[in-house]
C-alpha cells in the first residue's frame, strides 16, 4: 500500500467480436500494482458478458474497498480517449455478448433510476490528458452494450454502499490498437503506450479539484 493508503480499481474487458485482444485489458493490466499520484493501482479483467461483468465487478469492489473505480472499455471507431459522463439503465444488444446473451430493451437494474452521472472530475481529466498531447474528450453515450451496463451497475453499487464509504466511479472508452485497426480499414487507432499514458494522467487528475469551465457540449 502507498503512503497515502488510497487505492484505485481499474477494470478492462476480455476480447469480443472475434478480436484476439481487448485494448482496455491490455492497458490496465500493465499498470497493475503501480503507485500513480496518491493511488495504488489494482487491475482486474471483466468478462464481456452482461450479468457476469456486473457480478464480478461487485466482488472486486467488496474485496478491494477502493477509493476510486474506473472501468475501461474498447470503442472501436472512436479516435480519442473518451471520458463517459452518463450511464443509462438500458441493455439493448446489437450483437450477443460472449455468453450468447442479447437483451433487448431491458433494464440494467429493474426499478433503478433512468441514469447515473459519473462522479469523476471529467473535464479536469480531459485537460490533463490533452496536455500530454493525447486526444481526449467528454462523451455523452457509453452505448447500450456491456460497457454501459457495467458503468451503470458500478454507479448503482456505489450508491448502495452509501455516501460515507462510497468510492468515486466512472468509465473511459479507448480506441482500437493499431494491430486491431489493420483488420478494420478506415477505423482510427491509438498506440498502447499512449493509452497507458492517458490512464496515468487520468489517475493524476483525480485529486485535482474540478474547476474547468470550458464547454464540452455537443450540437447533435
Amino acid at each position: 500500500m502507498n503512503k497515502q493508503g488510497k487505492r484505485i480499481l481499474l477494470t478492462g474487458f476480455e476480447p469480443f467480436m472475434e478480436e484476439k485482444i481487448n485494448p482496455s485489458w491490455e492497458a490496465v493490466r500493465r499498470i497493475d500494482g503501480q503507485v500513480i499520484g496518491s493511488y495504488e493501482v489494482k487491475s482486474r479483467e471483466l468478462p464481456t458478458v452482461f450479468d457476469r461483468a456486473q457480478n464480478e465487478l461487485r466482488k472486486h469492489i467488496q474485496e478491494l474497498q477502493p477509493d476510486v473505480v474506473i472501468c475501461v472499455g474498447q470503442a472501436g471507431g472512436r479516435a480519442e480517449i473518451t471520458v463517459e459522463r452518463i450511464a443509462i439503465n438500458l441493455m439493448d444488444a446489437r450483437i450477443p455478448d460472449n455468453d450468447g446473451q442479447a437483451p433487448v430493451d431491458a433494464a440494467v437494474v429493474e426499478g433503478g433510476p433512468a441514469a447515473y452521472w459519473t462522479t469523476l472530475p471529467i473535464k479536469t481529466i480531459v485537460e490533463h490528458v490533452k496536455q500530454a498531447g493525447i486526444p481526449c474528450q467528454v462523451s455523452y453515450s457509453a452505448g447500450t452494450y456491456v460497457c454501459n451496463s457495467t458503468f451503470y451497475a458500478l454507479m448503482h453499487e456505489l450508491r448502495l454502499i452509501g455516501a460515507e464509504q462510497s468510492a468515486r466511479g466512472g468509465f473511459i472508452h479507448i480506441p482500437f490498437l493499431p494491430e486491431q485497426a489493420v483488420q478494420h480499414p478506415g477505423k482510427p487507432s491509438m498506440p498502447l503506450e499512449q493509452v497507458i499514458e492517458a490512464l496515468k494522467k487520468t489517475i493524476e487528475a483525480l485529486d485535482v479539484e474540478e474547476t474547468s469551465t470550458f464547454s464540452a457540449g455537443t450540437l447533435h
